[in-house]
């Protein structure tokens, strides 16, 4: 049966057939709307996150028309909001494991989005109100949202295709670009309010932008026939057994971490915020390295098969260390650019979140430009493999730290520099970005074993967690260190791995087998 059969929407009566977005089933257009309000709301917010955190609990802003307004920060240390946001990010893709779960096995993938989507929104919404304790309750909140909806809007684009095929990767193709048309514009309003006027209500600006895509998704999920639905076949008995399990368990480890996180606020447990996020992730770190120890020495698999996932492993490591420099943009580079960036233009002060969206724009326009030069090249042959564009991306993003320790090096608060060193330097990061990104999870499809698949996407969503993380952590090296001392440092870090995993290429490609 075709696509368009199974997923028949309402007629186009200048044809008689089904109505389709871009060529492609209608209820690609429900999804694609849906994941942009979503990534609106998610990158807007994250855009004014460490700029609220480390603004001062005395901030005031001069308005266009000279109206000056308190607009106060939380006050907190570099080295603290960087724990925060590392925390934050990095628990956001953590949370997908159980969320994708929630969805196979209790809700469905489409339940998930409906009630994440509602989560990420309160989050948001909790927010906007001013206080402390709001504040760490929204994140939260959109902590577990965004764990049940990331990964499942994606899986429901996927069973709009049954067939698969080229259809179905041109049709993710025009999902991403719903990503990144809400992480063009997420970031331009959000920061139009926050900076501007009041925290808080680019906070809830974030919310409104999800409930907006919430709308729409339930007046378009007609349009999905029977995908996200879910497809278990145990009794209400047994799902009803699962999901007390389930959630008794979840809201034990909850109320333990609320436990812990009280503990260490009033000082029963002596512990910094620096200190748990260094903590995770070497301990995110020693765990996925003992499960592929213990899934090659007993996991009851070929020589091959265990070749091929320590291909994933490496994978693993190259994606860990692109997003804990990728993820500066969040933190270092948005302190940089308003610290140290002239964003005077014309007598009107841009704000700082807005150098947020350039990265969007880039990949906007130049993901096209690569698709056509990687077919291009696969062509004639000379397509570089899966260990020789994670490569290249490490060099690409290990370029654009280069030139902003060169603007850095001339920049302070007296002496501000042009934001065209941020602009490059974005540049240079999408690059890296369109080398490394694409490949990993059509990477993982192939190289894993089939009942080793779930697992290992579930290891790539945790190698950017660990990336993320650590990302938080060197942007809070700002506290102590020069911005050029940082960007540099951080430069020629990722410089050598992207060179070793040059020089490496070939032989991890031999691991591949007939792998492409």
């Amino acid at each position: 049966m075709s696509t368009e059969s199974t997923f028949a929407g309402p007629q186009n009566p200048n044809t008689g057939g089904p109505k389709t977005f871009f060529g492609h089933p209608r209820g690609l257009s429900t999804l694609f709307f849906t994941e942009m309000w979503e990534r609106f709301s998610y990158y807007g917010m994250r855009a004014l996150l460490t700029l609220f955190m480390t603004a001062a609990t005395t901030n005031i802003v001069t308005q266009s028309d000279g109206t000056i307004i308190q607009n106060p920060g939380m006050g907190l240390d570099i080295a603290t909001a960087g724990a925060i946001y590392g925390l934050y990010t990095s628990l956001v893709y953590i949370l997908a494991l159980p969320g994708g779960w929630v969805a196979d096995n209790l809700w469905g993938q489409r339940k998930a989005v409906w009630v994440g989507g509602w989560i990420i929104a309160a989050g948001h919404f909790t927010m906007a109100i001013p206080s402390t304790y709001t504040f760490f309750l929204g994140l939260i909140f959109i902590i577990c949202g965004t764990g049940l909806l990331k990964p499942n809007v994606s899986t429901i684009v996927g069973e709009l295709y049954p067939d698969g095929g080229a259809r179905r990767d041109a049709g993710f193709s025009i999902f991403y670009m719903g990503i990144n048309l809400g992480a063009l514009f997420g970031p331009l309003v959000a920061a139009w309010l926050g900076e501007a006027h009041h925290w808080h209500w680019g906070f809830g600006a974030a919310g409104v932008g999800m409930v907006l895509g919430l709308i729409q998704y339930r007046l378009g999920v007609g349009h999905l026939g029977n995908a996200g639905l879910l497809k278990s076949e145990d009794s209400r008995e047994v799902l009803a057994a699962k999901s007390k399990k389930f959630f008794g368990t979840f809201f034990a480890v909850f109320a333990a971490v609320v436990l812990f996180g009280f503990l260490v606020s009033n000082g029963t447990i002596s512990v910094t915020l620096t200190q748990i996020a260094q903590w995770l992730g070497y301990s995110v770190l020693v765990l996925v390295a003992l499960y592929f120890v213990y899934i090659w020495t007993m996991g009851g698999h070929t020589v091959e098969e265990n070749k091929k996932m320590g291909v994933i492993f490496w994978l693993f490591l190259m994606i860990a260390i692109f997003w804990s420099g990728f993820e500066q943009a969040g933190t270092s580079f948005s302190l940089f650019a308003r610290d140290m960036t002239d964003r005077n233009i014309g007598g009107w002060l841009m704000p700082a979140a807005f150098l947020q969206s350039v990265n969007a724009f880039f990949i906007i326009v130049l993901a096209p430009v690569f698709g056509m030069v990687w077919v291009w090249l696969e062509s004639r042959q000379k397509d570089p493999s899966i260990p020789m564009k994670a490569g290249l991306g490490l060099l690409g993003l290990s370029a654009g730290f280069f030139v902003l320790a060169w603007g850095a090096a001339n920049a302070s608060p007296d002496n501000l520099v042009s934001p065209s060193w941020l602009v490059v330097t974005y540049f240079l990061h999408t690059v890296g970005e369109l080398c490394i990104s694409p490949i990993g999870l059509s990477a993982i499809t192939k190289l894993s074993p089939e009942r080793r698949v779930g697992q290992m996407m579930g290891i790539w969503f945790v190698g950017a967690a660990l990336g993320n993380l650590f990302a938080g952590l060197i942007g809070g090296s700002l506290e102590s260190l020069e911005a050029d001392t940082l960007f540099r440092t951080v430069a020629m870090i990722i410089g050598g791995a992207g060179i070793f995993a040059l020089i490496v290429a070939p032989q991890v490609k031999k691991l591949m087998g007939s792998t492409r």
